[in-house]
């Protein structure tokens, strides 16, 4: 299916936006990663690249262009979170986490968009469970994470006439580190009896990606063991 076709991943040094990346090119797929960090290894041609730039991101898009030709999928997979009182957010803080979370997301969108002209043409962005459900001092993160939830229907509005399909994923805990540093109540707590891994993340992505699943445009899929949807009391 992705066969020789031109995968773009934001944020795909490490982490989640990683396990995207290597999941689209196991399927075959020429993968370019964007990072800010160094990424190293397989073979995703991954570049330097400030996804919330509009002239980063303008030039790099046109250099993948010229390169590969059209773009088939887009992965907005980059972001920050920084956790802080709101009392000592400061501008240079707020505008960090709104830029690499949201801003990235319009600019790279819109930059796939005018080189998707083949077929596939899907974009796919990271929301979070935390655009539905907060903790305190979250104020940054959870309005970039909203944001992306509204931006995402509101671009896939916009590019229907190009026949660009916009979904999101809001993920919950996923544990990208050493599985032996979870508990086995950290676990417990899920309807799904286990803390979340980035593969889980990967084959939403791919399964959104696949035009088999082209009815399917708009949408947030929350992939979080079932926690945005517990009831729970404090005893």
């Amino acid at each position: 299916m992705f066969e020789g076709k031109t995968i773009v991943v934001t944020g795909a040094a490490q982490g989640i936006g990683r396990s995207m990346a290597e999941g689209f090119a196991g399927e075959g797929a020429r993968v370019i990663g964007l990072d800010l960090q160094p990424g190293t290894g397989g073979s995703i041609d991954f570049r330097t690249c400030d996804a919330g730039s509009f002239e980063e991101v303008t030039r790099t898009f046109l250099e993948i262009n010229e390169e590969y030709g059209a773009i088939h999928g887009l992965i907005n997979n980059a972001g920050v979170s920084e956790f802080k009182s709101m009392w000592e957010v400061t501008e240079a803080d707020w505008n960090r986490v709104l830029d690499t979370n949201l801003k990235s997301v319009f600019i790279c969108s819109r930059e796939a968009a005018r080189y998707m002209t083949e077929d596939i043409r899907a974009i796919v962005n990271m929301a979070s469970t935390r655009a539905f459900m907060s903790e305190p001092d979250t104020e940054s993160y959870a309005a970039s994470k909203g944001g992306i939830f509204a931006l995402t229907h509101a671009l896939a509005a916009s590019l229907s006439d190009r026949d660009i399909r916009v979904n999101a994923i809001a993920p919950g805990w996923i544990h990208t580190g050493n599985p032996e540093e979870l508990r086995s109540r950290d676990h417990a707590q899920h309807w799904s009896g286990r803390v979340g891994r980035p593969d889980d993340v990967a084959r939403a992505c791919l399964f959104l990606c696949n035009p088999d699943n082209g009815f399917i445009t708009g949408e947030t899929l929350r992939i979080d063991g079932g926690m945005t949807r517990k009831m729970i009391y404090e005893s």
